[in-house]
């Protein structure tokens, strides 16, 4: 994204990371040299130093920049002229990329099939779905230039066995619903309706030795 100031075009922070909703644009952005670009691109770039960069011909570059720049994944930052040529300063719109069910929508996981709160595959679904809900409302509110209110928590704990694991899970799920039933009201009339998710899941870092 850019802006003018004083006349010119500057870029503005990237975000951290952007979703991709759309199929071809997700296919786009898996090609192994496109994805090379896009990282190469979170600075603007132009084909030339990128070719340089990560030793590739400048016509190559040229036509895999035209196809993230079709998908809207990159944009055009400046354009220099050099000699009777004009460079083109191009630059990624995030920082990274996600790409959300909504891209494989015939196949996409749906929670409701098989609500199972100790199934880990229904809170793979859950996330995904997380993904595309996220994903589809950040886009919303960049259109409409508007805020997006959302909340997150994210920690480790160790349990020192199954059993305690499996207390806290039920503690945690009482005192959620507990706060959820006292600040729900179905009947506000100028309410507004969040999803609540709450997961529980082994860390898949590799597990820390302690030290001493």
């Amino acid at each position: 994204m850019t802006v003018l100031v004083d006349g010119r075009a500057e870029p503005v922070a990237l975000p951290d990371v952007a979703a991709i909703e759309d199929p071809d644009a997700a296919i786009a952005s898996l090609d192994p040299i496109r994805s090379r670009l896009l990282a190469a691109l979170v600075e603007p770039n132009s084909a030339s130093t990128l070719g340089a960069m990560l030793g590739l011909p400048r016509q190559k570059v040229y036509y895999h920049l035209g196809a993230l720049e079709q998908h809207g994944l990159i944009e055009l930052v400046e354009e220099r002229k050099k000699g009777n040529m004009v460079e083109r300063v191009m630059r990624a719109k995030a920082a990274s990329y996600v790409i959300t069910p909504s891209a494989l929508a015939s196949v996409r996981p749906d929670p409701s099939r098989a609500p199972d709160r100790l199934s880990a595959r229904w809170l793979l679904a859950l996330a995904a779905r997380l993904v595309q809900d996220v994903g589809s409302i950040i886009s919303g509110a960049e259109r409409a230039s508007k805020p997006l209110a959302t909340f997150a928590l994210d920690g480790e704990i160790r349990f020192a066995s199954a059993s305690d694991r499996a207390a806290f899970a039920e503690e945690l799920g009482d005192a959620v619903m507990a706060l959820a039933n006292r600040y729900h009201d179905g009947s506000a009339p100028r309410g507004r309706d969040y999803r609540l998710v709450v997961a529980l899941h082994p860390s898949a870092e590799p597990r820390r030795t302690d030290e001493g």
